[in-house]
Formats: C-alpha cells, structure tokens, sequence
C-alpha cells in the first residue's frame, strides 16, 4: 500500500460544505494529489487557489475522470439526487467513497450503494465529521468502559436558524426540495446527531415513531421540524428534536442517563463534555478537561484517507452509514403514516 493517496474530488455547481473540503484536502499530509471532477467548472479557480500545487488535473465529469484516473479515495459532494451515480461510479471502478450526506434523495438507492460497496471490498462512508471530536471519543469510551453502568436514557437536540429558510436563494436551492435533497432539517442536519446517539451509546436504534412539519411556514415541501421517539437495540428509549427554530446559530445537546450517573453535552453554553457519578459526592461534576481540537471536517476527511491508507480503521463503515439513513427514511414513513417503523439491523 502507497504511504500517501491519490484523491478524486467530485463536485458541481451547487456542491455543500467546499469551504471546508478545500483546506481539509490541503492540510492533509498523507494526499499526493487532488485530481478535480467539476461538472459547469465553476469552483475551479477557487480549487486551484486553495489546493495549490496538490491540484493536478481537473476533469469535466467523473465519467471522465475514471476513464483515465485510478484514484485511491474519491471524496464526493454532491447534491442528493445526483450523488447516488457518482457514488456508483467510483464504486465500478475500485475506490472507496467519501460522502457528503444525505448521499441519496431513498433508501433504495443507498442500500444499492452499500450492497455493491460490499460486493468489492470497499468502504462507502457519509461525512458524519462530528463522530471525530475530542469529546465525542471520550463520551464513547466512558460508556464503552462501563462508566455510567446500564444506560437507561438519551436525549438528543439539533437545532439551527429558520432565518436561512427565508432566503429566496435557499428557496430556490437543492436543500429545500425533498426531491432533490431527500428531505429536510434532519436529513441535513439532525443526522449528525442521530448518528452521535448510536455511536456514543454503541448502540443502534431499531424503531422510530414521530412527526414533521413545516412549522415556518416558508414556501419549501422539505420539514423544518421533527420530534422523534427512538428505541436502541439494547433496550433503552431516547427522544430527537431536529428543528430549525432560532435566529442565527445552533444549539445542540446530548443527554445520557445511565444507572451510575449521566454526561451531557451542552454544545449551546461551551459544555463540550461534563459528567456526573452516583458514586461521587452529591453536587460533583466533572468537566472534560482535554483539548476540543482538532474537530470538524478536516480530522475527519484526514482520517478517511488513513484509512485509505491502511493506517487506521474507517471513522465508520458502509453499515454505519446506512444505519443511519435507515433510521431518517424511516422516521418519514413514520410520520406520513401514523405508525411506529420498525428499522433493519445489520
């Protein structure tokens, strides 16, 4: 295996999250080249500028691309409808893919994916960059280890700005229409934290009941709300609300109850991490102490080309990444039919 990796990066016009992609490609030590697939070229002379001399050749289509490229990972941001053909095509052709989510407007479309990714060996990971954080790790391995001893309990809230919904550029844009994107708030966002629960808690979830709505009512078909109910494979319930309900910014946390104490997550008031032990005087909290960097995308796609790399294990797997979806395209049928949906466990 090569000691640095060749990385295709397959985007177009209206591609999410290039701001953090670009200085993510070329911060990373183990990326040789970037080789560029952009559909209309108009992020060329942006990609040029932030990748530098790492940006080698640039390519109109990824059908181009693959006729003369063998890339080693191909990092793939691409409006929801029109992901699932380049992820398909990458995956023809040998290389493991990194998504940006949703990555597929049904679950059909997904579960096609991995099973091909399955079929060839192949690792097909959405960008769930938040599973990477210093305090995500360390939640994990306290649960992992016993810490809190059974879990009983998890609550979990993603909530960002309705003043994005009003924009009559976003109106217009792939985010706002379900056939484009595949839904709304939770499939965009709330999915970070749908993915955090199972991963934190090693747990995943198996049956999910809830509603959405439109409660802006900005002229868009995707929801800017929805409240779940959720029930965890070893037994324990949790509630979700992924809304776009505040001026500007994010709030966002993470509760577990567990029969030794609870951790909670607060990222609203800077409370990365802090947790408490029945065990322990009465009052004591304890607070994660450790450095919250680096986070965000950059660790994440690093670590996606490790892996690449054989350096270290995937950050999450085909499985993972299809667990999730599972669980969303799910918590749609829920809601559109009134009835609790029970989800497939790999």
């Amino acid at each position: 295996m090569a000691d640095k990796a060749k990385v295709a990066l397959i985007i177009s016009e209206t591609s999410a999250h290039l701001g953090a992609y670009f200085p993510a490609l070329a911060s990373c030590e183990e990326i040789s080249e970037v080789i560029l697939s952009d559909e209309g070229q108009k992020h060329v002379a942006s990609a040029r500028q932030k990748l530098g001399d790492k940006l080698t050749r640039v390519y109109n289509s990824p059908q181009e691309l693959f006729k003369k490229e063998k890339p080693d990972m191909a990092l793939i941001t691409l409006e929801a409808g029109k992901a699932p053909a380049a992820i398909d095509l990458a995956l023809e052709h040998g290389c493991p893919v990194f998504a940006e989510k949703p990555a597929c407007t049904n679950i059909d479309a997904f579960e096609a994916l991995v099973q091909k990714a399955d079929s060839k060996h192949l690792n097909l990971m959405l960008a769930l960059a938040n599973r990477n954080n210093p305090e995500v790790k360390a939640a994990r391995r306290m649960i992992r280890k016993g810490t809190f001893g059974k879990i009983y309990g998890i609550e979990l809230n993603f909530i960002a700005d309705q003043t994005r919904l009003t924009s009559k550029s976003y109106q217009a844009g792939w985010f706002a229409q379900k056939k484009r994107a595949g839904g709304g708030h939770l499939i965009w966002l709330g999915i970070h934290w749908l993915d955090l629960g199972m991963y934190i808690t090693d747990s995943k979830i198996t049956d999910v009941s809830g509603f959405i709505t439109n409660i802006g009512g900005q002229p868009i078909d995707v929801e800017d709300s929805a409240a779940l109910s959720l029930k965890f494979d070893k037994g324990f319930l949790g509630t979700m609300t992924s809304g776009y309900y505040i001026n500007r910014g994010k709030q966002s946390l993470i509760k577990i109850w567990g029969s030794k104490g609870w951790l909670e997550m607060d990222y609203s008031t800077g409370k990365y991490l802090q947790w408490s032990l029945y065990a322990d005087k009465p009052g004591t909290v304890h607070k994660f102490e450790e450095p919250i960097q680096p986070r965000g995308y950059s660790p994440c796609v690093h670590a996606a080309v490790r892996s690449v790399l054989d350096k270290e294990p995937p950050t999450l797997d085909s499985h993972d990444s299809l667990q999730v979806l599972r669980t969303i395209y799910a918590a749609y049928k829920a809601a559109e039919t009134g009835q609790s949906q029970s989800i497939r466990v790999d």
